[in-house]
């Protein structure tokens, strides 16, 4: 019971020494009181607003603070709080509005910008939201947590140079702080400075031990490097931490330090309960569209010249418009390239959403009335798998970017094909497998081939010899495959290993490696990047392509497959490592795909040591490649509309999704 004898200002200050001691009750008790002697006070309306919101009572709060605001306009103090319960609250764009008032009364206050640019950067604002932080380490030049967030604004505005020397200042202004430490190192990778990347995690780790994601971050540089010092230490902690649910790794790297589907369910699915879960209240209601024709959209980031653009831009072309309505939701960059200009003719709608936050693209999808929505990023670089999470559409399918489960109920589907989810494989998926005929992959038929191959002189290589290949990036490589890459050379005199240009401490690491297993160092050729009709070209210049184990090569092996060079292949447990066998299956050379390592090795071996036997299997793929059914776009694209036709007929009918197999075409 309030003290009815004391004064109301007197009220209110042991009512705050009560609420910043945290005894709620009292402080409430007190603040009431005081309030009742005069229930315009404003301070006393601000103090009841925050003891509300720190009850958990965000709205009561809000409530008490706008009054405060009415009252008095020029109330800054209560303008900041009301800022802060409005973010709590889910009311962002009202949040901001509070914090505009704060600054147009007190322009210094440095706390009030970054909150509103932290404000604006989660609503996508991102060129409001970095002059915000502009703003804050102007006024405060100490604030690490600016300097970080600018970074990553920074980052997501594609700046990275900005970016590396924004989180530069964080953590000289604040040596300890684990995030800026690993957030640089993020930077670092997408500038291809995975030797620094790696020394960013290994401070951010000696700073956190436990911090989230950090140690396979750290394996993942490592392995850009192949760095395999602590291989197998990682492989072993990352697989104990994630079986523990731990989060320990994300998801699209652990696919090349694991070959175990169950451990790769566990992974993808503490990612996603971390950084994805469904919304509480999803946008799409159960609603019964009936539309005439499909509508599909697509989301990428990836709708310019990227590997997922070269190999579905012939299913875009042929989608069935009499039957199908198809949109490209794009959230990446607008390159202004060919490819670029194909995939925007190809769609019916091409929607560009980069200024537009998750919750208001999966809006405008639930808008739209899509039928069926398909992510083509899965967990991989620059994707926005919050979008789905917010379940706009009936049905909602992982496709092709990402080769694993996303491990969320968000996602009803997944597309694959009965070799990379074979029937022992599909209980680790937490979506409904839906196997199309032949391979899961598209492919253009259109995709071309420069006319002009380079010479071996010009491309590095020894004029005379077996070349051995592969383009794979330089994380697939592992230290058991390189042992049998490493071995072939020795068998073969006079041989070659071509690999893909990845960074500097990369090539140093493997001729390194090369010469600990008694290859001379310089049998290892390193190959620049080049325009894909360029690259496709130089394959003619190559044997055998290598593939890689855990992690298949994919695009890159229906690049080798297009361009007329044989692969062998390796199964393994999981999707990643089993797309370059469903490729070769389809491509109607089924003995090219080994069991094991061991068999791996032998095969490649036998067509190195075979002339004839080599150039029958060339002269097979290159008869095969106009008419097997991996290079038949319209065939495919008759599948997976046959599979979209049954997931929309069972959503129409209410039914929930259920995995199938789609009948050949």
């Amino acid at each position: 019971m309030a003290d009815a004898t004391i004064s109301q200002p007197e009220a209110l200050e042991r009512a705050l020494t009560a609420f910043r001691a945290g005894d709620l009750r009292a402080a409430l008790e007190l603040v009431q009181g005081a309030l009742a002697r005069g229930p315009d006070n404003i301070d006393g309306l601000h103090l009841l607003g925050l003891i509300e919101a720190r009850r958990g009572r965000l709205a009561e709060g809000e409530r008490a603070i706008a009054r405060a605001v009415e009252i008095n306009p020029a109330f800054a103090a209560a303008h900041f709080s009301r800022g802060h319960v409005l973010a709590e609250l889910g009311r962002p764009q009202d949040a901001v509005a509070s914090y505009d008032r704060v600054l147009a009364l007190r322009p210094n206050h440095a706390d009030a910008a970054f909150r509103r640019a932290n404000l604006l950067r989660g609503l996508n604002r991102l060129p409001e939201a970095l002059a915000g932080f502009d703003r804050t380490v102007a006024l405060r030049p100490g604030h690490a947590e600016a300097w970080n967030n600018r970074g990553v604004v920074l980052k997501a505005l594609g700046r990275l140079g900005e970016a590396i020397a924004s989180y530069g200042r964080a953590v000289a202004a604040r040596p300890g702080f684990a995030e800026a430490h690993g957030n640089l190192g993020l930077a670092h990778a997408d500038a291809n400075r995975h030797d620094l990347a790696a020394a960013d995690f290994e401070r951010m780790l000696a700073i956190d031990p436990t911090a989230a994601y950090a140690a396979g971050a750290l394996a993942h540089a490592r392995m850009y490097c192949c760095d395999w010092r602590h291989f197998e230490a990682d492989a072993r902690r990352l697989a104990e931490d994630v079986r523990g649910g731990r989060p320990a790794a994300h998801p699209f790297p652990f696919l090349a330090l694991s070959d175990s589907a169950e451990d790769q369910l566990a992974c993808a699915r503490t990612w996603a309960r971390d950084k994805c879960p469904p919304a509480a209240a999803p946008l799409w209601q159960g609603r019964r569209y009936r539309h005439r024709k499909i509508r599909v959209a697509y989301l990428s980031a990836d709708f310019h010249g990227h590997a997922t653009a070269y190999l579905a831009a012939g299913l875009f072309e042929r989608h069935d418009r009499a039957r199908f309505e198809t949109t490209a939701i794009s959230f990446g960059p607008d390159e202004r390239d060919a490819t670029r200009a194909r995939l925007t003719a190809a769609f019916g709608r091409f929607i560009d959403v980069r200024a537009m936050d998750d919750l208001a693209v999966a809006r405008l999808i639930r808008e739209m009335e899509v039928d069926i929505a398909v992510d083509l990023k899965g967990f991989t670089k620059d994707a926005r798998s919050r979008i789905l999470g917010h379940r706009p559409a009936p049905v909602q399918v992982s496709y092709l970017g990402f080769p694993g489960t996303m491990g969320t109920e968000s996602i009803d589907y997944v597309l694959a094909d009965r070799t990379v989810i074979p029937d022992a494989h599909i209980r680790f998926y937490a979506e409904r497998v839906v196997r199309l005929p032949g391979c899961y992959q598209a492919n253009d038929d259109k995709r071309r081939i420069g006319e002009h191959a380079p010479t071996r002189v010009e491309a590095g290589l020894p004029e005379r010899g077996f070349v051995f290949c592969s383009f794979n990036s330089s994380y697939k490589i592992t230290p058991p495959v390189f042992d049998v890459w490493m071995r072939l050379l020795a068998q073969t005199p006079g041989s070659v290993l071509w690999l893909l240009r990845g960074n500097a401490a990369c090539e140093a690491n493997l001729r390194r490696e090369a010469e600990a297993r008694g290859i001379a160092p310089a049998r290892l050729v390193f190959a620049p990047r080049l325009a894909a009709e360029d690259h496709l070209a130089r394959h003619r210049l190559a044997d055998l392509f290598l593939d890689t184990l855990p992690c298949n090569a994919h695009t890159t092996a229906s690049d080798a497959l297009w361009a007329g060079l044989p692969i062998v292949t390796c199964l393994g447990n999981a999707f990643a490592g089993r797309v370059a066998a469903s490729l070769l299956f389809a491509a109607e050379l089924p003995e090219l795909a080994a069991a094991s390592l061991e068999e791996y090795e032998v095969l490649a071996a036998k067509l190195a040591s075979d002339g004839e036997l080599l150039a029958a299997t060339r002269a097979k793929l290159w008869r095969g490649r106009e008419t097997c059914a991996l290079f038949d776009t319209d065939r495919f694209r008759r599948g997976i509309e046959s599979a979209y036709e049954a997931m929309r007929e069972r959503a129409e009918r209410g039914e929930k999704p259920q995995s199938f197999d789609v009948a050949p075409v």
